[in-house]
């Protein structure tokens, strides 16, 4: 097995299917497979070296978690896919972390694709990343491309050994798991809420260049958004109609709750789009308005001169038989009419509403 990363899914170009090979970024991060097993009377959390130990936990009634963070080292995965007899395209797509949001039935166990979201630091910059989820009879496996806090809330809530969780079997712990991808988008909406309301007070301030490319950046996260959430609601209502054994009919309601939440969050990307645009056009006019303000200003001010510049043309030209050129007031007079004329022009364009 290789362990090298491939960046774009092209790469794969004329491979046979099946092939393991990690397509995506190298976080750089260390590999690690944790196993949390519980039951209803006991918990028991410990880091593995190799997939084989996990053999034992199939003849327990326990619940077994097993938490991949990394996938460069094809290794591990193709260890789950010989021990546990998962498919190898289901294995190719655990590698491929540029899949779209999916849910996959088997006879033995159940594969969802989800995308995690986040504010990454820098203006406004979200971050996508993969995860995987096995789930059989009594495992749930969870594919990470990098270590992060997002199953610390789940973990917690695994020590207390009088909630449900501890109970239930391995589809509430999936539920739990996606509950928890859902959250995040809700954390991201909280985030656009906040950035849209500062533009749209930057817009009726003072619009800058700034402005337009933080919109412009905003429309773009929004169509990957789109992208990444539109799927959820085919993803829960297949869910809804999945017959698999794997599935408890009272976890199936807890689903339904993030279906729910799904419309909500895909309502609100929908509502952001339209705003964005808004904001656009609001932009392009208040710049518009601007340079007509521009130039409503030069057209004024060229407007007063040019009867100014004629006066100063007849007066300029040398000849000998124009009487104002040998009178004594001829300057003063003509700094007179002058100013007469623009001040009469501006009376006028004020009169008339022009300024």
């Amino acid at each position: 097995m290789t362990s090298k990363s491939l960046r774009f899914v092209s790469k794969k170009s004329g491979l046979a299917p099946g092939t393991l090979v990690h397509v995506g970024a190298d976080h750089g991060h260390p590999h690690s497979v944790t196993v949390t097993n519980y039951n209803k009377a006991s918990l028991e959390k410990h880091t593995i070296n190799s997939i084989e130990e996990l053999v034992p936990y199939k003849t327990t009634d326990s619940v077994t978690w097993v938490m991949i963070d990394g996938l460069t080292d094809v290794t591990i995965i193709d260890a789950i896919g010989r021990n546990f007899d998962i498919h190898p395209l289901i294995l190719e797509d655990i590698l491929n972390t540029h899949q779209r949001t999916k849910f996959e039935e088997y006879p033995d166990y159940l594969y969802f694709v989800l995308k995690v979201v986040s504010i990454g630091e820098g203006s406004f910059n979200i971050e996508y990343e993969q995860i995987s989820i096995l789930v059989l009879k009594n495992f749930v496996f969870t594919f990470m491309e990098k270590p992060d806090g997002l199953f610390k809330p789940i973990l917690n809530r695994l020590n207390n050994e009088d909630g449900y969780i501890r109970s239930a079997g391995s589809d509430y712990l999936a539920y739990m798991i996606m509950d928890a991808v859902v959250d995040e988008y809700f954390t991201l909406q909280d985030a656009f809420d906040e950035q849209i309301e500062l533009i749209e007070d930057e817009l009726l301030a003072h619009p800058s260049v700034d402005t337009l490319m933080t919109i412009q950046k905003i429309r773009r996260e929004l169509i990957f958004l789109r992208k990444t959430v539109s799927p959820l609601r085919e993803l829960l209502a297949a869910i809804r109609r999945s017959e698999s054994p794997l599935f408890d009919e009272r976890t199936k309601r807890y689903f339904a709750d993030i279906y729910d939440h799904s419309i909500r969050i895909i309502e609100a990307v929908e509502s952001y789009r339209e705003l964005i645009s808004g904001m656009l056009d609001i932009y392009l006019s208040s710049v518009s308005n601007k340079m007509n303000e521009t130039m409503k200003f030069l057209t004024v001010f060229a407007s007063i001169f040019i009867p100014l510049t004629f006066i100063a043309g007849v007066y300029g030209m040398n000849f000998d038989y124009m009487p104002e050129l040998r009178w004594k007031w001829s300057y003063p007079a003509l700094w007179g009419l002058f100013i007469v004329t623009a001040v009469s022009l501006l009376f006028y364009f004020k009169k008339k509403k022009w300024l």
